[in-house]
Parts: C-alpha cells; sequence; structure tokens
C-alpha cells in the first residue's frame, strides 16, 4: 500500500519543500517527511496537488506515456465561446508544438474559495469560465492554449487529476489516502482507494 496525499495548493505557493527566494513553499502546508509531489502546479495557479511516498506511484502519475486526464477551471479574459473549445479541442500551435485538449466546455463561475489576492478586475472587459482537460503537462501550457485562441488566462485552477478531485479540499489543506498499487501494476493504472484521512492543515507558524 501506498500513500497518497492530495493538496489544494493555494495561490502562490511553489510545487516544492524549498526556496532560495524565501517564496511560500510546501512546507509551510504539509508536515511529513518522505513525501514528494507526483508532477507540479504553477506558482500562480491552484488546486489539486498529489504527493506520495511511493515512487513508482509517483512516476505513474507524473509520466507523459500514462496520459493520465488533468482537468482545469480556466477563468479567461473575454466571452468563451463554443468555436473556441472546438479550436482548443482541435490543436493549437505553441511553441513547444502542438496543443490539443482532450475535453472543454463553457461553464458557469464555479463555487470557489476567494482568492488571496483577487484578480484584477476591469470594468470594460467581460470574463468568463471554461473547463478544459488535458493529458499532457508542459510549462503553463493551459496558459499558452486560451492565449493562442485569444482568451488569457486570468485564474486557473486544477480541479482533478485522474478520479482524485479537489472540490472537498480547502486551500492550505489536505487528504491522504492509501494506494493499492499490486492492483495498479496488474491494470495499467488503476488506483483503489482503502482508506481516507480528513482533510488536515499545518500548523501555523508562529514568529520567534
Amino acid at each position: 500500500m501506498s500513500n497518497l496525499l492530495l493538496f489544494n495548493k493555494p495561490f502562490q505557493v511553489l510545487s516544492q519543500f524549498t526556496d532560495s527566494e524565501a517564496r511560500k513553499t510546501l512546507s509551510e502546508f504539509i508536515p511529513i517527511k518522505g513525501i514528494y509531489p507526483a508532477g507540479r502546479l504553477d506558482y500562480d495557479s491552484e488546486g489539486l496537488l498529489l504527493l506520495t511516498d511511493d515512487g513508482q506511484l509517483q512516476a505513474q502519475i507524473s509520466s507523459p506515456k500514462y496520459k493520465l486526464n488533468k482537468t482545469y477551471w480556466a477563468q479567461v479574459e473575454g466571452t468563451a465561446t463554443q468555436a473556441h473549445c472546438l479550436e482548443l479541442m482541435q490543436g493549437v500551435a505553441l511553441k513547444d508544438g502542438p496543443a490539443s485538449a482532450v475535453t472543454c466546455r463553457l461553464m458557469e463561475a464555479p463555487n470557489l474559495w476567494p482568492r488571496v489576492p483577487p484578480i484584477r478586475e476591469r470594468q470594460t472587459v467581460p470574463d468568463s469560465w471554461i473547463e478544459l482537460t488535458i493529458n499532457e503537462g508542459r510549462n503553463r501550457q493551459v496558459r499558452r492554449m486560451t492565449a493562442a485562441v485569444g482568451l488569457p488566462t486570468l485564474r486557473l485552477v486544477r480541479a482533478a487529476i485522474g478520479d482524485w478531485k479537489v472540490t472537498d479540499i480547502l486551500p492550505g489543506e489536505y487528504r491522504i489516502e492509501t494506494v493499492d498499487m499490486p492492483e495498479a501494476k496488474k491494470s495499467g493504472f488503476k488506483r483503489h482507494a482503502k482508506k481516507r484521512v480528513p482533510s488536515k492543515r499545518a500548523p501555523s507558524k508562529t514568529a520567534p
């Protein structure tokens, strides 16, 4: 059995435990040794980040060859349309090669936690939300894809990775599940959660 930690990464937190520039890192929220991120989430993006103590599980989640779906909610500048979604699914040209969405749909603004600090609102420019699923993990890929169709991303939240979702975990908190790795080996990439631990938040640090 392997431990899998589902963390709701807040805005402007690095997906690592140390930083030479004194930015916020995972160490401020996750007081657990021997657990490492399975993939990354940009500093200015929010939402689900998976961590594990099992190297094989980490590789299966983060390796491009498994093409694990990752679902994002993107607040974009401008009015998104079905034509935008069709263009994203058909594929757009990026500097590091073409990229396409597995799925894309228009959506109402989700019921999310407030972002701190909030995005800058412009009264003369509308904004809208789209749900975008990709199975790659290139640097800032979703932001570059939406920009390529004329919809700059204002806020980006990763809502799900495979079957794991972040919707019931508050920002800065996490939940631990156990995964049966022998089952995953037999069937490719199926996970079987055996046990859940309630969401936790690391104790806040006090100034000396």
